[in-house]
């Protein structure tokens, strides 16, 4: 079950913007950046991920039922901003982990407790390779 949509409201509108500058740094933490459905604005979102072969894993303690996650797969993928690099990423898929994902420990700890348990896999877009001079 997700967390609680008021806790969401509360990190949206106070926590994000204190926790989100530091996060998007930090191993296994990361800022996804869409744009809204409806508005056309730009937003960023802190996010918990890691990688999964060459897909990045966002987790969705919140559910697929967030406005970002209905950006990102209206848009079919974003850009995410982790460890101070931006990443271009296509190919938007939500799944349920059946506990077979791969993951680190430390977030499966985590997770289980919130008991979270769907993710949202993305591909990222291969570097353009450089021009010959």
């Amino acid at each position: 079950m997700p967390i609680d949509r008021k806790v969401a409201r509360f990190n949206r509108r106070f926590a994000n913007r204190f926790v989100g500058p530091l996060f998007s740094r930090l191993p296994g933490f990361g800022k996804v950046h869409h744009r809204g459905r409806k508005s056309g604005r730009e937003f960023a979102t802190p996010v918990k991920l890691f990688r999964r072969g060459t897909d990045i894993v966002i987790t969705l303690p919140y559910g697929p039922g967030s406005d970002w996650v209905k950006n990102v797969l209206a848009a079919g993928g974003c850009e995410i901003t982790t460890r101070g690099r931006r990443i271009q990423v296509t190919d938007p898929v939500v799944f349920t982990d059946d506990g077979s994902t791969r993951m680190p420990a430390v977030t499966r700890r985590i997770l289980s407790r919130v008991d979270a348990t769907e993710f949202l896999a993305l591909t990222p877009v291969p570097a353009p390779l450089p021009a010959d001079r």
